[in-house]
């Protein structure tokens, strides 16, 4: 039984409350039958499919092409997210590719882009991914070398491989960052949106990793994309690409919640009913102290994601520090209760075919992409310090006001 108690907090209105228990219903009766661990790239096309067929994915995309809310709701995505995780890892992934697939697009495409690929996302009719990650430039950015380059008047041709793609090789489209160089490092980068059958996009190789999802390297060779499937203006590429991690890194700490959440339920079940030296594990206190860790852990991380959810939804128009402690926090905390879920479980924790053994392979990727916790810990560090300047600008311009 997961603890739902959370709902009741200010964070939530009560649409946030019914739509978190309808979709946790709804994922009860349909999810499991629908993956099949050996076949991800049918189980994600299912999913997308019952998700938009469900309506669950209205909440990716915006009211006005087929969505929920006006503009995203980060808390609602959360929660999503937070309960599919807790059911099952790849239909947390399925929800949660259709979002940033096509975040860019909501954020900064135009009128055109919008009414072209948002509505069959949101009702599970297409499938989208995020390319930025390269060989050689994965945290930094600004290492980029895809490039594009002009080709006539209306096109660019886009060059370079792209990998650890998610829902490479089964995405309808791909939102790709290259180096159009309007300027050096990050500050020339643009984005386009680039269907999966453009001439010269390739599927170099499929990546198999501990938890199976989709993903590939992708190759551009001289791959021609219309000026017009441009995302913002030429440059504006990282603006993109941080704008839209800065509304989904939330929600990568909620889907490790989810999954931490999981893992703290079956741990306590196990503890009530497993008997050792003729009574239940539960009984012993190294069992309760570890669950009490367990529990204050999950209370923590969920405290930071949904305050970061809820101040993005109040209108702050950046959250980047309070998505990256959500991030960080959240997966590492996950980590750690997961692990204690295994141990309190034994040798079965670590079966294949246990819950908490699969949770264990699916925790560990999530404090690596949208920003490794190395990298979380420099984006704090940063904010603080620019903090810190601001207050200081505000003092002196105070004291010389004088």
């Amino acid at each position: 039984m997961i603890d739902t108690s959370f709902l009741s907090w200010p964070f939530f209105e009560e649409r946030h409350r019914r739509f978190a228990e309808d979709l946790n219903a709804w994922a009860s009766r349909e999810v499991k039958p629908l993956v099949d661990h050996h076949d991800v790239d049918a189980s994600c096309r299912r999913l997308v499919r019952r998700l938009g067929e469900a309506g669950w994915l209205k909440a990716v995309v915006p009211q006005a092409y087929g969505g929920l809310t006006p503009s995203f709701d980060v808390r609602t995505l959360c929660l999503a997210r937070e309960t599919l995780a807790a059911h099952e890892g790849v239909a947390d992934f399925a929800f949660a590719m259709q979002g940033l697939g096509t975040g860019p697009i909501t954020l900064f495409g135009s009128d055109a882009l919008k009414e072209q690929y948002l509505p069959p996302v949101a009702r599970g009719d297409a499938i989208a991914a995020f390319a930025l990650s390269e060989p050689e430039a994965g945290s930094d950015v600004a290492a980029m070398s895809t490039t594009a380059t002009p080709d006539g008047p209306d096109h660019v041709r886009l060059d370079g491989l792209k990998t650890w793609i998610s829902n490479g090789g089964i995405a309808d489209h791909y939102v790709v960052f290259a180096r159009s160089g309007e300027a050096p490092g990050a500050k020339g980068l643009s984005a386009y949106v680039v269907d999966a059958q453009a001439p010269g996009l390739t599927i170099e190789n499929r990546i198999d990793v501990i938890a199976p999802h989709p993903l590939a390297t992708l190759r551009f060779d001289a791959c021609r994309v219309p000026l017009t499937n441009r995302i913002g203006g030429p440059g504006e590429g990282f603006k993109v690409a941080m704008a839209t991690l800065d509304v989904f890194r939330s929600t990568v700490g909620a889907a490790a919640l989810g999954l931490a959440r999981r893992a703290l339920a079956e741990a306590l079940l196990h503890a009530s009913s497993r008997k050792l030296f003729g009574a239940p594990l539960g009984d012993l206190q190294m069992t309760q102290a570890a669950l009490a860790d367990m529990a204050t852990g999950v209370d923590g991380a969920a405290l930071l994601v949904y305050r970061a959810a809820w101040t993005k939804d109040q209108g702050a128009p950046r959250v980047t520090r309070e998505a990256a402690m959500a991030k960080m926090h959240a997966t590492e905390t996950a980590q750690i209760v997961i692990d204690k879920a295994v141990q309190i479980f034994g040798g079965l924790g670590v079966t294949r075919g246990v819950k908490v053994e699969e949770l264990y392979r699916e925790i560990r990727a999530l404090r690596i992409y949208e920003g490794a916790t190395e990298v979380q810990k420099i984006v704090i560090a940063r904010e603080l310090l620019k903090m810190l300047e601001a207050q200081r600008a505000r003092d002196l311009s105070t004291a010389s006001g004088r």
